[in-house]
C-alpha cells in the first residue's frame, strides 16, 4: 500500500483517504480522528531525531503536505495539500503555503459539519 505507518502514532478514527506513499516518524502523535491524504511526510526534528511533531484531534492533512520538526498543531487543524509546515500553530485554523501560514480561522470540522 506504500504506508509506512508506526504502531499507536495515531488515535482512533484514521482515516486514510488513498493508497500512496505517507511516510510517518515513530516519535510522531496524531490524536482522533485524523484524514490523511497521499504523499504525506510527518518527520523528525532535523537538529534531534527523537523529536517530532504531535497533532491534535480531528486533523485533515491535504496531499503532499510535509510536516516536520519539534512542533505542536493544535484540535480541529486543517493542512492544505502540499503545505510545509515546520512551526506550531493553535488548533481550529487551516494552514496552507511553504511555509505553511494561516489561511483560515475555520478548521475543516467547521466545513464537514456546516448544513447548506
Amino acid at each position: 500500500m506504500g504506508f509506512s505507518i508506526p504502531p499507536n502514532a495515531f488515535g482512533p478514527g484514521l482515516s486514510i483517504a488513498h493508497a500512496g506513499t505517507i511516510v510517518v516518524n515513530a516519535n510522531a502523535r496524531i490524536g482522533r480522528n485524523c484524514r490523511i491524504h497521499v504523499c504525506v511526510n510527518i518527520g523528525a526534528d532535523i537538529r534531534d531525531g527523537n523529536k517530532a511533531p504531535n497533532i491534535g484531534d480531528d486533523c485533515y492533512i491535504g496531499p503532499g503536505a510535509k510536516i516536520y520538526g519539534d512542533i505542536v498543531l493544535g484540535d480541529n487543524i486543517g493542512i492544505g495539500a502540499n503545505a510545509v509546515v515546520n512551526k506550531s500553530f493553535s488548533g481550529n485554523v487551516t494552514i496552507a503555503g511553504m511555509p505553511a501560514k494561516v489561511i483560515s480561522e475555520n478548521g475543516p470540522k467547521s466545513y464537514r459539519d456546516h448544513k447548506k
